[in-house]
């Protein structure tokens, strides 16, 4: 059954730091099967791809096929319905002025001392989305991927999509069509990332891998990191609802269930002052789990990860959440401008009743791809920032060398770095010369 606090019960701190402490999903040690896949890709490239696809995705390759040909997306992007495709171009445009928004300014000065001084930002030359196969197989998020890096102005994006049995999903394939996408590849797995990362005879390297996927794909990000960037090892979805009286019970239900659906270790959390709240949404939950095609996987989800906590105030809701430090916040209160202020970690905030997470994860505009298991204490969700680089710039004139100089070269002396301050000195002794 769910778990439900009082934040006023002598417990309740107990409870809470075991609600936050929780593991909600079984890691399996991949790690070193990843490592002998990895390995394998980097000796055999394409051959080990080819063998590890037919073994585990029943599709057999040769490296003329390992991507998807012109004719073949333009065969299956034209089986989409028109209403499919009118929603992703919406929601591809609507994502894109958002993150053009985000794109940073270049910055340079000049001081009183006649140096200049500054940074400038550049795109990664090449990013790799990662674009999970099966049940997991979402157009939105190859959209919330890859249209970040083709903001950010990255010259080549190369997707792989597992294809099991040669099953491909036709609105995936538009969604990158959509975005921009250069390359698409149907393998999946450690391999797939270990191909992106090292490349292979036909698959060329690149800089930045982004996307989610299982245990071992999760593992190879983390091996690979290093070698190239990528953007976070994402855990199970997650949402915490802030609610006040007078809230209708069924929406928040509803909101509650749209995380909970995604996964079994999905979690679902609402934090309330309303004790009467608190059990309408459970009910309506209930009532909701009886009809709801996903009910098996939404209905485990309710029942081992879900959570209700009653507050005597919004305050100490505010200051919970903090600490949850929630993927996905809606703030379902009356005034949730001011609530928000008091929130200071959550991967997205959704302001009002009438801000439905699921707008979130497909037109609001930002990003869907968000940080999870607390993490949004320290990170963010994926942004043109993942794709960008940012390069610093310094110029010295004469005059500035004179003024700040001997600074550095007594550093260096205190440091022993004899070649440090001879660098700055032997200028010096020229301008005094």
């Amino acid at each position: 059954m769910p778990i439900t606090l009082d934040a006023a019960s002598p417990d309740f701190e107990t409870r809470f730091n075991a609600l936050l402490g929780a593991k909600r999903e079984e890691t399996p040690d991949v790690d070193d099967t990843v490592g002998a896949i990895i390995a394998d890709v980097c000796a055999r490239g394409d051959a080990a791809v080819i063998e590890l696809t037919s073994k585990f995705d029943r599709l057999d390759l040769t490296p003329e096929t390992l991507r998807f040909s012109s004719a073949e997306l333009d065969a299956l992007v034209a089986q989409v319905p028109d209403a499919e495709r009118a929603a992703l171009e919406l929601a591809a445009a609507r994502i894109g002025d958002y993150h053009a928004r985000q794109m940073p300014a270049d910055e340079s000065w000049t001081e009183e001392s006649g140096a200049t001084l500054g940074w400038r930002w550049t795109p990664v030359s090449a990013a790799g989305l990662y674009v999970p196969g099966g049940l997991a197989s979402y157009p939105s998020s190859v959209l919330m991927n890859a249209i970040p890096a083709k903001v950010a102005g990255v010259e080549r994006l190369a997707i792989t999509v597992p294809t099991p049995d040669g099953r491909a999903n036709p609105a995936v394939l538009l969604a990158a069509k959509i975005a921009g996408v250069d390359e698409i590849y149907r393998i999946g797995g450690a391999q797939a990332i270990a191909a992106l990362a090292y490349g292979t005879e036909t698959i060329a390297p690149v800089d930045m891998i982004t996307g989610p996927g299982n245990a071992f794909v999760a593992a190879a990000k983390r091996r690979v990191f290093g070698r190239v960037g990528i953007d976070m090892i994402a855990g199970p979805s997650e949402i915490l609802v802030i609610a006040d009286k007078g809230q209708n019970p069924d929406w928040i239900a509803l909101d509650m269930l749209s995380q909970a659906e995604h996964d079994e270790s999905a979690q679902a959390v609402l934090i309330t002052d309303d004790a009467g709240l608190a059990a309408d949404v459970a009910t309506e939950i209930d009532l909701r789990l009886q009809t709801l095609d996903r009910r098996a996987i939404a209905g485990a989800s309710w029942r081992d990860f879900g959570a209700i906590i009653t507050v005597p105030d919004l305050d100490t809701a505010a200051a919970l959440s903090n600490r949850i430090a929630p993927e996905h916040l809606e703030l379902c209160v009356d005034d949730p401008d001011a609530l928000s202020d008091k929130i200071t970690h959550a991967g997205a905030i959704f302001l009002g009743a009438w801000t439905p997470e699921a707008i979130g994860d497909y037109v609001g505009g930002p990003n869907h791809v968000l940080p999870t298991a607390r993490s949004a204490r320290f990170s963010s969700g994926l942004s043109v920032m993942n794709f960008l680089k940012r390069t610093t710039l310094a110029k010295m004139t004469p005059q500035a060398l004179r003024a700040i100089g001997p600074a550095a070269e007594t550093l260096a002396r205190a440091e022993s770095l004899e070649a440090h301050g001879l660098s700055v000195r032997a200028r010096l002794d020229h301008l005094n010369g």
